[in-house]
């Protein structure tokens, strides 16, 4: 029987208006240029469009970009793509780039459901990264939520075999769906006994830290393509 959460199509976030500061509309301005990728419907050259051959891992709703900035600073060996709509986020972290001088980060301002279906070629990805999603916590919003079958097996396809799938939240019943999720695709497996220790790449960040100080759990689930 079909899903009738997924009758209208998938999409990767919800746009709500942010405020968009004059620096952030520069940013973009002088960014974007630089370092976005327009979105087109055919298929894109990772190597080309980072000018080498390197791994490439996707992030999929980047927020304001300070921890994937954090990320992409730490490991210079990888190449990151990051996929948001939200345009004070893009601002901030094409400030980001500028202000460390990054060289290993290119941005898409765009849906990440149809970058993946229509822009990435199957097997191309060494990991993606689906850092604290919206977690719709009311009930009845919950099919809103990104990780659900239909995604992780679009998404699943676009890893090479033995890239990773790695999703963080801080609320329990999201990361228990994810699990599941995750658990019953076939091309799948955890790579932790049930939830994985937070992996050194992933900053903590402060709103995180100040959870953790409350009691507050975050949950990381990390799976690789068999």
């Amino acid at each position: 029987m079909e899903n009738p959460a997924f009758n209208r199509a998938i999409r990767s976030f919800v746009l709500r208006q942010g405020h968009l500061t004059a620096s952030q509309q520069r940013a973009i301005d002088e960014g974007m240029p630089r370092w976005g990728i327009d979105y087109q419907p055919q298929a894109l050259d990772l190597a080309q469009a980072f000018g080498r051959e390197a791994p490439k891992i996707m992030e999929i709703g980047f927020g304001m970009g300070t921890a994937t900035a954090e990320i992409a600073a730490a490991n210079p060996q990888n190449d990151y793509l990051g996929v948001e709509v939200h345009s004070p986020g893009v601002g901030n972290l094409c400030k980001l780039i500028a202000e460390q001088n990054l060289s290993n980060l290119r941005l898409i301002r765009h849906d990440a459901v149809e970058v993946m279906d229509n822009m990435l070629p199957d097997g191309c990805l060494d990991g993606v990264h689906i850092f604290f999603p919206d977690p719709w916590h009311k009930k009845r919003h919950n099919k809103r939520r990104l990780i659900q079958a239909p995604f992780i097996e679009k998404l699943v396809k676009k890893l090479k075999p033995g890239g990773y799938l790695h999703a963080a939240t801080d609320w329990e019943d999201y990361a228990i769906q994810i699990m599941e999720v995750f658990s019953s695709n076939p091309d799948l497996q955890n790579s932790a006994e049930g939830y994985a220790p937070r992996p050194d790449y992933r900053p903590l960040t402060k709103f995180e830290a100040r959870g953790i100080r409350l009691g507050h759990g975050v949950w990381d689930i990390v799976f690789t393509r068999k």
